[in-house]
């Protein structure tokens, strides 16, 4: 508001200018000196930065950084609010805005819809972008992230769930995602608790196991309800230990070290041989047999 002081006169007193009496007049004081409001207007008035035109003596007049407006002047340059009783901001080149055009000029646009993000309003920022909290939202599900944990997977953001369905390896026996710790196989990532055997359910990580189909099992399990029997010794065939080396024949299976002949007991892998019933013979003792 003005600061110049105006009232009226009851003794002899001059204008500056003029030389008027100001006796009963209104009149203003600037620097010291009484001047009335005719040669105010016309000498010493400020000019109004918008409209051009002095700010008489009988105008309210607002001021900022050594400009000058009439009240009805001080307006949003965008909108034309009033902003003699708002706040405002003075931009680099003169215009003056009220808060909102001003933000909406000046301020951070969102990643999402590309408008203006206003301030004080619910935002996210991530890597020096800035998104409102409701366009912050995941890549997959496009359900807003909010207060929940995401990753990102180059420039697109996912929500912890979206990003395990999509891109975390997938348990070879229960499908599911493996989201920490768990086994490999074969190439093939397993959870710990599904690396189980197959019969008993025991955890075989750490210990010994075999497959069997794209079943796993404990050695025990494996020698009573899977390996095949060997034909001299009726004992599992498991391929453990002593027992690696297996012999096939006509839908017989043998140890390797049973596989001898029946009376001399000559080892007869990889060597001809009689199969008589269900014996077998080296070609010697089958001759004398």
């Amino acid at each position: 508001p003005r600061s110049y002081l105006t009232s009226t006169m009851t003794d002899r007193f001059d204008c500056y200018y003029c030389r008027d009496n100001l006796h009963g007049k209104k009149y203003v004081k600037k620097d010291e000196k009484h001047v009335c409001t005719k040669c105010f207007d016309k000498l010493c008035a400020n000019t109004c930065a918008e409209c051009r035109r002095p700010i008489g003596a009988d105008s309210k007049e607002l001021h900022h950084k050594n400009r000058y407006w009439h009240e009805d002047c001080f307006r949003c340059a965008k909108c034309y609010k009033p902003l003699a009783s708002e706040p405002f901001s003075a931009r680099d080149d003169g215009k003056i805005m009220c808060g909102k055009c001003g933000s909406r000029e000046d301020g951070n646009r969102c990643q999402g819809c590309y408008k203006v993000v206003m301030p004080g309003s619910q935002n996210v920022e991530y890597k020096n972008k800035v998104w409102h909290e409701e366009c912050f939202t995941c890549f997959e599900c496009k359900q807003p992230i909010r207060t929940q944990s995401f990753l990102a997977r180059g420039d697109d953001i996912y929500c912890a769930p979206c990003h395990e369905k999509k891109f975390a390896k997938k348990c070879f026996k229960c499908k599911q995602p493996i989201t920490s710790g768990g086994i490999s196989y074969q190439d093939q990532p397993w959870h710990s608790e599904c690396f189980v055997c197959e019969t008993c359910r025991k955890p075989l990580a750490g210990t010994r196991f075999t497959s069997h189909e794209d079943h796993v099992y404990c050695v025990d399990c494996y020698k009573t309800d899977v390996a095949k029997k060997c034909h001299g010794c009726k004992n599992p065939i498991t391929g453990f230990g002593h027992g690696t080396n297996v012999v096939n024949y006509e839908g017989y299976s043998w140890h390797e070290y049973c596989f001898s002949c029946k009376k001399c007991s000559l080892s007869l892998a990889n060597k001809r041989f009689v199969l008589n019933g269900e014996q077998i013979y080296c070609p010697d003792c089958a001759k004398k047999l």
